[in-house]
């Protein structure tokens, strides 16, 4: 599980419109129509293609867990692309993105200055630069490490440096020990 993947992916489906489908048959439909053939799903989905074709005509109704939630992810990832995108492209250009977290927050800074690291629960906006550069990264299948920096260092402009006014001589800013995040556009 990716934290930070999973939590932009998160903040961009609460822009859909209408809710993906529920039930398992339902959701096997879609990704039919989605992947042109039920060849595809059961590739995709790693099962067989007899299995597919019988949720398609309703005669099996609810999958085992591990099925379900690929099913429910591989729907999710496909469900609604113009609206995700357009999200995406407001957060990246003029909204900004929400970052809520709790987690160790500290910073490297000049001696006699009191950088240690402590857990500290934030809600900060961040600009839309940093939401474009989270997006693009995201797109660009960056690590979750990748991620964290990135969002580390927003937080080391917005939160500590408010922009430029103050605390300029910090260097970096070390973001650990996440116990909650959650992304917002």
């Amino acid at each position: 599980m990716s934290l930070f993947g999973d939590g932009l992916e998160a903040a961009v489906q609460k822009a859909f419109t209408r809710p993906a489908p529920k039930t398992a048959p339902a959701q096997m439909r879609y990704l039919v129509r989605q992947l042109k053939s039920t060849k595809a799903v059961a590739q995709k989905l790693r099962i067989s293609q007899r299995t597919v074709e019988r949720y398609v005509k309703n005669q099996i109704k609810r999958p085992r867990t591990d099925l379900a939630a690929r099913l429910e992810h591989e729907v999710k990832a496909r469900w609604q692309p113009q609206i995700r995108a357009k999200a995406r492209q407001q957060a990246a250009t003029t909204g900004g993105i929400v970052i809520d977290t709790r987690a160790r927050l500290g910073y490297t800074a000049p001696i006699g200055s009191t950088d240690q690291d402590r857990i500290r629960h934030l809600t900060v906006a961040l600009p839309p630069r940093y939401a474009a550069r989270l997006f693009e990264a995201q797109e660009q299948g960056a690590t979750e490490q990748r991620l964290q920096e990135l969002a580390a260092e927003a937080l080391k402009e917005v939160y500590f440096q408010d922009g430029g006014r103050r605390a300029g001589s910090l260097d970096e800013v070390r973001f650990t020990d996440i116990e909650h995040l959650e992304f917002d556009l």
